[in-house]
C-alpha cells in the first residue's frame, strides 16, 4: 500500500500505466522506489503531451509526436510524407495511448537499469 502511494506521486499517471508500475516495483523498499520514481519521473511521457504533438501535425508538421517518442526514423519518414498522407497521423492521434504507455514501458526498464547500475556503483 505504501508503494501505491509512491506511485501516485507521480503527475498524470494513466490508470493501466500505474498497474504496471505497481506490478514492476512491488519488491522494491521505499528508499529504492523514491531513487526509481525520479529516475523514471525524468524520463517519461504524458499522455496529454503526445496528443498534443500528433495533433500539431495536422497543422504544423506531422511527426513530432514520433520524435519526441524517440522513434527519429519515423518521425522523419512522417514529416516527408505528410503523416504517411494524414493517415498515419490519424491512426496515432487515436492510438496515442498506447504509444506513450510503449514508451513510458521502456523507460520504466532503462530507469530500473539505471537505478540498479546507480546503487551497485554507489555501494562498492
Amino acid at each position: 500500500m505504501i508503494n501505491n502511494n509512491l506511485l501516485l506521486t507521480i503527475p498524470s499517471v494513466e490508470p493501466d500505466e500505474l498497474a504496471f508500475l505497481e506490478a514492476f516495483t512491488n519488491e522494491l523498499p521505499d528508499d529504492k522506489l523514491k531513487t526509481f520514481i525520479s529516475i523514471y519521473n525524468g524520463k517519461r511521457k504524458k499522455t496529454e503531451t503526445i496528443l498534443i504533438c500528433a495533433l500539431l501535425g495536422f497543422i504544423l508538421a506531422a511527426g513530432i509526436h514520433r520524435i519526441v517518442l524517440g522513434q527519429i526514423g519515423m518521425g522523419i519518414l512522417y514529416f516527408f510524407t505528410g503523416g504517411l498522407c494524414l493517415i498515419g497521423t490519424i491512426v496515432d492521434v487515436i492510438n496515442h495511448k498506447r504509444l506513450t504507455f510503449e514508451y513510458n514501458h521502456k523507460m520504466a526498464i532503462e530507469s530500473m537499469g539505471m537505478m540498479s547500475g546507480y546503487q551497485s556503483f554507489s555501494n562498492p
